[in-house]
């Protein structure tokens, strides 16, 4: 990637298609733009009514050129768009950024011109960034490139930025250099046609100017591509991502719990914590964390140290930093009697370290020199109120210099300060970021505590299991074969059975008498559950009895599930199926839902009734390793249940994280389900007793 789309971001020569003498137009900004940032290469403008643009020769025609040129700029009324990338072709270019709009995004016609324009860059070999882009920035001072139509040349930097939205693309550019943020490289994809996000980010993760990677998505194009790369960057170079779109994708209409709990963005949420990308909510939470992440190393833990002049926003600082998951451990005693030597004995001696109003330099540094050195805390967040007496610069330059060459990772929040004070960019200038309030710096290093722990653990392994698929294909093909999209009850059980999954066998009585004899085979206690007519939500609708004991009990629940059948439809035979009852047992639901970005979702979570109550579960995109499975199982919140709470013992973990990896084998081996629930599998510390005691299969029609 990194040869095929050197043309586009290390030109050597560029032609502006459609550039122009009018101020303002989008084909004289490029240019412009172009010449500001001294572009290090030859810049042929393409304007077949004017002989000079911006005081260079123009030519009528990109073949005009005398020169050889890498990238081609396109900035020209869409019905033009597919002949002059065809006369690039013929001469020679390698790269196209394609500006003009009127594409895939406008609807079919604008989505068919798209694909006649990406026939054109296939047949002579180009790579094309575009349609509907704003451009591309390439700060490397051997390069030198703003081939963008803003109105800001982005400052140098290691970060770079991937965008979907052109519009967003320049605000975030803009905000970055409010925020004195730089960047190396800059690429808005537009309609993707054809290079897309993942090509740029594996282009980013070899170029050695970027450091962290920053991105605004509205969709994916492929998340299976994307996890791939993504994991192996992440590693090394840190990725934040704004993605656009938290709404439900067709959940409304699933019939199983698992579809129902798979809207609101599950599909995204899984794939970025599987590929160890920080997900953000907002741009300017993007750039919170990029900041500190371009100027502080990543905490080592999370224990927190807040040193404050004012004790409400120390407050405000622990409130948020306990609320995200960080700890704020009291002050050693030696530290503390270090400070009370040179501190007044009003300040709170505590953590957080209140030193009063009346605090200034002097006091931030003799108490940072004190903490800094106290092996309790990872993180120090300064936290600053400027009182008309105190000198901000004087407070900035004794922070600056006390915690200078620290491994402690330090966040400064300076509130009230006022815009751009020289305070704030002194600390900014000497790799110190600094934020307004104390609730960003802790969303901040909750998202870097996460980064870190993803950093830390193992990628885990793919496992493939002895199971016999023929049996499962058998039961698959039969049921098609019938016209069912529904596997249920015995048939359901096969499935699991067939790929090693642990599950309770099936009995089946269409009357009492045979129930009876039916439970005195099985062995009480049994449950019985109405087999048909057939029922989604068994325990909902009344079809399901548990704990039968005794052949009496058994005669009389067969009489009355017979009533609650009521009346049936002709060719419908009453019947019940019978299972041993599994106690002592804790009820959990395992199940898979396709999502039609990201595929295959495989669910983990509390089961029974109160799966949907609590939607207490977690997802991950298929396939997932022995890693994410135990990942998976200890994300729910409900986790303590199952690891022993108030005495009870633990459950059998590695029953439940080899069940998750055999479902997600089958759905590897077979891409014919819609929908899969196992509800519930009894997990329990008795290896024996971990059992699924109902599933059930949705096909796909074919």
């Amino acid at each position: 990637m990194r040869k095929e789309l050197a043309p586009i971001f290390r030109p050597r020569s560029i032609a502006v298609i459609g550039a122009s003498t009018t101020r303002g137009k989008i084909g004289r900004e490029m240019i412009h733009n172009i010449l500001l940032a001294e572009f290090q290469g030859k810049v042929f403008p393409v304007n077949p009514n004017s002989s000079v643009v911006h005081s260079i020769k123009a030519y009528s025609t990109v073949l005009d050129v005398p020169d050889s040129v890498d990238l081609a700029i396109i900035i020209v009324a869409k019905k033009h768009v597919r002949e002059m990338a065809r006369q690039c072709g013929e001469k020679g270019v390698k790269g196209l950024v394609v500006i003009s709009a009127g594409f895939s995004e406008v609807g079919k016609e604008g989505k068919k011109r798209e694909l006649e324009l990406l026939a054109v860059c296939h047949e002579y070999g180009m790579r094309m960034i575009g349609p509907n882009c704003f451009g591309i920035v390439n700060t490397s001072p051997d390069v030198r490139l703003n081939a963008t139509f803003g109105k800001i040349n982005p400052k140098i930097g290691r970060i770079g930025f991937i965008t979907q939205s052109g519009a967003m693309g320049e605000a975030i550019m803009n905000h970055a250099n409010e925020l004195g943020i730089g960047f190396s490289i800059i690429a808005s994809i537009g309609n993707k046609a054809d290079i897309s996000s993942n090509d740029i980010l594996d282009y980013m993760q070899d170029d050695p100017n970027t450091d962290i990677i920053l991105m605004y998505l509205e969709n994916f194009g492929n998340p299976q591509n994307f996890t791939r790369i993504a994991r192996k960057i992440s590693r090394t170079k840190p990725i934040i991502a704004v993605k656009s779109g938290r709404t439900k994708l067709g959940a409304m209409a699933a019939s199983s719990h698992t579809g129902a709990l798979a809207g609101l963005d599950v599909g995204v949420d899984a794939l970025f914590e599987q590929s160890g990308v920080m997900r953000v909510d907002t741009v300017e939470e993007l750039f919170d964390v990029a900041a500190a992440l371009s100027k502080q190393p990543i905490p080592k833990g999370n224990r927190v140290a807040v040193v404050t002049n004012a004790g409400g926003p120390g407050i405000l600082a622990t409130d948020a930093l306990i609320s995200n998951g960080m700890e704020m451990p009291p002050l050693s005693p030696g530290t503390v009697k270090k400070l009370k030597k040179s501190i007044s004995a009003e300040a709170s001696f505590s953590n957080p370290m209140d030193m009063v109003a009346g605090a200034g330099g002097r006091e931030f540094k003799l108490t940072l020199d004190a903490i800094k050195n106290d092996s309790r805390y990872d993180a120090i967040i300064p936290i600053f109120v400027p009182p008309v007496t105190i000198d901000q610069m004087d407070v900035a330059r004794n922070i600056q210099e006390s915690l200078e060459g620290t491994d402690k990772t330090i966040l400064a929040c300076f509130m009230g300060a006022g815009e751009k004070p020289e305070a704030i960019e002194f600390l900014k200038d000497h790799n110190i970021p600094v934020y307004i309030f104390p609730e960003a710096i802790a969303k901040t290093l909750a998202l870097l505590a996460e980064h870190r722990e993803w950093l830390n653990k193992p990628s885990g392994k793919y496992r493939n299991f002895k199971v016999d698929k023929a049996e499962a294909e058998a039961v698959i093909e039969s049921a098609y074969a019938k016209g069912e999209l529904s596997i249920v009850g015995e048939e359901a059980i096969k499935i699991l059975q067939a790929y090693g999954i642990p599950a309770v066998g099936y009995e089946y009585a269409s009357n009492a008498k045979e129930a009876v004899a039916a439970a005195d085979k099985i062995g009480y206690p049994v449950v019985m559950k109405i087999n048909s007519p057939p029922m989604l939500h068994k325990t909902e609708a009344g079809g399901v009895m548990v704990d039968l004991r005794t052949a009496a009990e058994v005669r009389a629940a067969g009489n009355e599930m017979e009533r609650r059948a009521g009346k049936l439809k002709e060719g419908e035979k009453f019947t019940v199926v019978l299972q041993k009852m599994v106690a002592g047992g804790i009820e959990t639901v395992m199940g898979v839902t396709i999502d039609p970005s990201f595929g295959p979702l495989i669910m983990f979570g509390l089961g029974g009734i109160y799966v949907e109550v609590m939607k207490d579960v977690s997802f991950r995109i298929n396939p997932i390793t022995d890693m994410e499975a135990r990942e998976m199982i200890r994300s729910i919140k409900s986790y303590p249940v199952l690891s022993g709470f108030r005495g009870s013992k633990p459950v059998n973990e590695k029953i439940l994280q080899d069940t998750l990896l055999k479902l997600s084998q089958l759905v590897r081996d077979f891409d014919c389900f819609s929908e899969i629930d196992i509800n519930p599998f009894i997990a329990s510390a008795d290896i024996s007793a971990c059992k699924a005691v109902d599933a059930r299969f949705i096909l796909l029609k074919r």
